[in-house]
């Protein structure tokens, strides 16, 4: 199963970007997409559908133009799940899973911290996020979430990691994803490149992408079960639809 994970920053953009003819080439088993920032009913959806992805679906934020999420499958889940339940969350369209046999697969997009607002939001999301999943781990051991976390990792994973105060690198959200990993997951991306240095988000701002001054917010964490099946895992910088790109993981099932 060829899984890729995309913040495509807007779905409407990308399509005109060239999205689909992309998605064609890729062909990814499921496609799990970020911040479409759109409702269902703003889109050609039969366009999906003739690219090859008969099912798909969509959980939007009640604020139009914002957030978001998708996932799009080649083949039917046996189960949608939209949301987390959890109101606090669920506002913003931030958690979609499709349910198959062998595996569950996630499309999650965590909020930034852009301001202490937001930052505060987005420390208290992590929290609730984490315990869903604990109990979530319980009921569907098999699962990937892959998405933009919104935080880099480790110091290998962002440009300049003298960063410290910022969003997206500040040590609680550090410790937190290491916690994340901890309770069960595998960086699917660092566990099979473990020197290497690559990114999935750049600055529309000072040339970044082209200077690859870039961030790794972009993860497919496969949860510790399937360690044994992870066969494949790599970014993809070619793809230029949004300031991030995608990122995959091929599962041997």
């Amino acid at each position: 199963m060829k899984i890729i994970s995309y913040n495509v920053n807007g779905i409407r953009a990308a399509l005109k970007k060239g999205f689909l003819d992309w998605l064609q080439a890729a062909k990814p088993d499921v496609i799990c997409i970020q911040e479409t920032k759109a409702h269902k009913d703003q889109l050609d959806l039969e366009a999906f559908e003739n690219a090859g992805y008969p099912y798909h679906y969509w959980f939007s934020a009640q604020k139009k133009g914002y957030s978001s999420v998708a996932v799009l499958c080649k083949e039917k889940p046996k189960h949608i799940e939209y949301g987390t339940g959890i109101e606090t969350m669920d506002f913003e369209g931030r958690n979609l899973r499709v349910d198959f046999d062998e595996v569950s697969v996630m499309s999650l997009y965590l909020p930034s911290g852009t301001n202490l607002d937001r930052l505060n939001f987005k420390l208290n999301y992590m929290d609730e996020f984490q315990e869903y999943i604990n109990n979530l781990k319980q009921e569907i051991p098999n699962l990937v979430i892959c998405g933009d976390y919104n935080i880099c990792h480790e110091e290998i994973d962002i440009h300049n990691p003298k960063m410290k105060g910022v969003s997206g690198f500040l040590p609680e959200e550090r410790t937190w994803i290491g916690a994340f990993i901890q309770s069960g997951f595998i960086d699917s991306f660092r566990y099979l490149n473990p020197e290497k240095q690559a990114y999935s988000w750049w600055s529309y701002r000072a040339n970044a992408r082209a200077n690859n001054k870039g961030w790794r917010l972009d993860y497919a964490m496969v949860s510790s079960p399937l360690k044994e099946k992870i066969a494949r895992a790599y970014i993809l910088p070619e793809a230029k639809h949004s300031d991030h790109c995608p990122i995959a993981v091929e599962l041997n099932l």
